[in-house]
């Protein structure tokens, strides 16, 4: 059985239970009291005030440029585009691409989105997992941003980073070529969250092109600031469906990736694309001529794409369920979401990332009490940075898999 608990970046929250845990080896440094930093009063970030931009850019009357992270090729990055395409780029406004942009549209959803040219299916699909959780999704997107009103071409999300929250503040230009956006798209012309949050995003990682291939536990971390847990599936705990079922019955993001393949983006006979991050959007066990069979529902951040096995959409077990369970679960449409068992879910996907605010879902008892200990620090090397296998005194460095 392989199950890992951490907490990512180098400011480290230790959870301790029964006394018992190796402490990872941080330079450490008194922690800041004043609130700062917190989810409701955030870090600005590059020093940008969003309040201080907004008040000036509407009495001004004129609409925000970010000179921080502008228009330009550098913000795309090398590597993801072509010179040929690079030079064909154009950065518009949504009022320029739609006559009515709006910011959401009939709330948000998993299926508002898919991906584009950048390898983010990490990034997207830990945003998948996010819109299932309303009070998290709005710390990191808030939800009064409006086209309708004191629109001046400025926007703001909010990010767990390096041991803090950070306030990121954009101009809403996005690159497009011939009149399209490049990178994620809505699956209505007219809303623009998923691009915003996108380019808020490449914004701290520095460009699009440093979203290219990541793991889900890095956005669902920087979504939470919460503790995250990787289950490796091909040695799963005993305890799997139960860790899973209170997982999706608490505050979690759930991810989940498949083994890399000779190349990136294939997809395979039975649909599931290699090397490539999902999301777990759903746990759910039925009865099936009279025996329980566990069901795992999975979200591809491409939008399209689906398993074609055993209980995928239009398979026959389906109709060894009740009716009312195949009305709940069962929606035959090429949205990229489908459901396989359990067991195929070990079979094909490597690991399985959960990440909540705190881990008590681990032991589904409110007996078991958690401490959390704090540590700001910084990473020296030869001292605190390391993790040879024979040196378990040092930090660890965990093997994890990228995705495209």
């Amino acid at each position: 059985m392989s199950l890992l608990l951490r907490w990512q970046r180098p400011a480290v929250a230790i959870y301790l239970r029964d006394g018992c845990c190796r402490q990872a080896g941080l330079v450490s440094r008194s922690p800041a009291t004043d609130g700062y930093g917190t989810v409701v009063n955030p870090e600005k970030f590059l020093n940008q005030d969003f309040q201080q931009l907004k008040q000036y850019c509407l009495i001004r009357r004129v609409r925000f440029v970010d000179d921080m992270f502008p228009p330009d090729r550098n913000s795309i990055g090398e590597g993801l585009l072509s010179p040929t395409d690079m030079a064909r780029v154009v950065w518009l406004r949504p009022g320029k691409l739609v006559p009515n942009p709006s910011f959401t549209v009939d709330g948000v959803s998993r299926f508002d989105f898919g991906q584009g040219l950048v390898g983010n299916c990490w990034f997207l699909a830990s945003i998948g997992a996010l819109t299932f959780q309303t009070y998290i999704f709005e710390q990191v997107v808030p939800l009064q941003q409006r086209y309708e009103e004191d629109y001046c071409g400025l926007f703001h999300f909010k990010f767990w980073r390096f041991g803090r929250w950070v306030d990121v503040v954009i101009d809403d230009k996005l690159p497009t070529i011939d009149g399209r956006l490049i990178f994620v798209h809505s699956t209505d012309p007219t809303e623009f969250w998923p691009a915003l949050l996108e380019k808020a995003y490449a914004k701290v990682c520095g460009s699009y092109a440093d979203m290219n291939a990541g793991t889900p536990a890095e956005a669902m971390v920087d979504f939470t600031g919460g503790v995250h847990v990787c289950v490796q599936l091909a040695d799963p705990p005993h305890n799997l469906w139960e860790l899973m079922c209170r997982a999706g019955q608490s505050k979690s993001l759930m991810g989940c990736g498949t083994p890399q393949g000779t190349s990136e983006n294939t997809v395979l006979p039975n649909g599931l694309v290699q090397g490539h991050a999902y999301t777990v959007t759903g746990v759910k066990q039925v009865m099936s001529q009279g025996t329980p069979v566990n069901l795992v529902r999975v979200w591809n951040p491409w939008g399209q794409g689906e398993w074609k096995g055993d209980w995928s959409d239009k398979s026959p077990f389906w109709q060894t369920v009740s009716p009312e369970d195949r009305e709940m679960c069962l929606s035959v449409a090429d949205d990229g979401e489908f459901w396989m068992t359990q067991e195929d879910f070990c079979r094909f996907y490597s690991d399985l990332d959960i990440c909540c605010l705190c881990p008590d879902f681990l032991d589904g008892t409110s007996s078991c009490h958690w401490k959390t200990s704090f540590y700001d620090g910084r990473w020296v090397a030869g001292t605190t940075a390391g993790g040879c296998m024979n040196n378990l005194g040092t930090v660890r460095i965990y093997k994890s898999t990228k995705y495209f």
